[in-house]
């Protein structure tokens, strides 16, 4: 569990530092309930969550079965659900217990820090303003900013060559499979938190560099 002392730390948004699947769910059972279908409940989105919204919105549609959903009916539901989602982005997340301090631990220390997510721009940077954390990072890298995202280590690299700090001197903190790939990609430490979502899978069997819970016990691990 030990992890050498990075210049750069680099943490997900989703799962990692906010819960967001009480707005998700909200918004899925609204979406369903505008194309006659029944409400699945947040148990069920939060078993769902760490693949992007198409892939929610596709699992919404058959109830979590492996079929996947006619082009028709998704063609219809997904607009819908980023309409909704637009309009219920901070309604009911919150920050993880520990998230905020974990975040002041970093600033006191002169930690190079960003936000790198796979959540499209118009929804995280209302995210992070609304809950005050937007100005603890000094780039934010969202899913439709680059070319690729997580489990592609191309924003990591980003990142990293905005702050000129070698990957090899960096950490990701995530809470999914995907940080992970990403991380192990290129070289980056990964660290990663045990309540994220990550499909509703056990993170440490995809063997992370370390674990934490919560996220104010970082001090401790770097």
């Amino acid at each position: 569990m030990y992890l050498s002392k990075p210049e750069m730390v680099l943490l997900d948004l989703d799962g990692t530092l906010v819960d967001s699947v009480p707005d998700l769910a909200y918004c899925v059972d609204s979406m369903l309930k505008e194309v006659d279908l029944p409400p699945r409940n947040i148990a069920k989105v939060r078993q769902w969550m760490g693949r992007g919204l198409e892939r929610l919105v596709k699992r919404a549609l058959v109830d979590g079965g492996q079929l996947e959903p006619d082009n028709a009916p998704f063609d219809k539901a997904f607009p819908i659900l980023l309409k909704l989602y637009a309009q219920n982005t901070c309604e009911r997340s919150r920050l993880y217990p520990g998230a905020r301090e974990g975040l002041a631990y970093l600033r006191r220390s002169a930690y190079k820090v960003s936000c790198v997510t796979n959540k499209l721009t118009r929804f995280t940077k209302p995210l992070l303003q609304s809950l005050g954390i937007y100005h603890d990072f000094s780039i934010v890298i969202c899913g439709d900013i680059l070319a690729k995202k997580k489990p592609d280590p191309m924003p990591l690299l980003h990142a990293a060559e905005f702050f000129g700090v070698e990957p090899g001197n960096a950490l990701m903190v995530g809470d999914t499979v995907n940080d992970i790939r990403a991380a192990r990609a290129v070289g980056f430490q990964i660290l990663c938190v045990t309540y994220g979502y990550n499909q509703g899978g056990n993170i440490h069997d995809a063997r992370p560099d370390a674990t934490v819970d919560p996220l104010a016990k970082l001090p401790s691990l770097i």
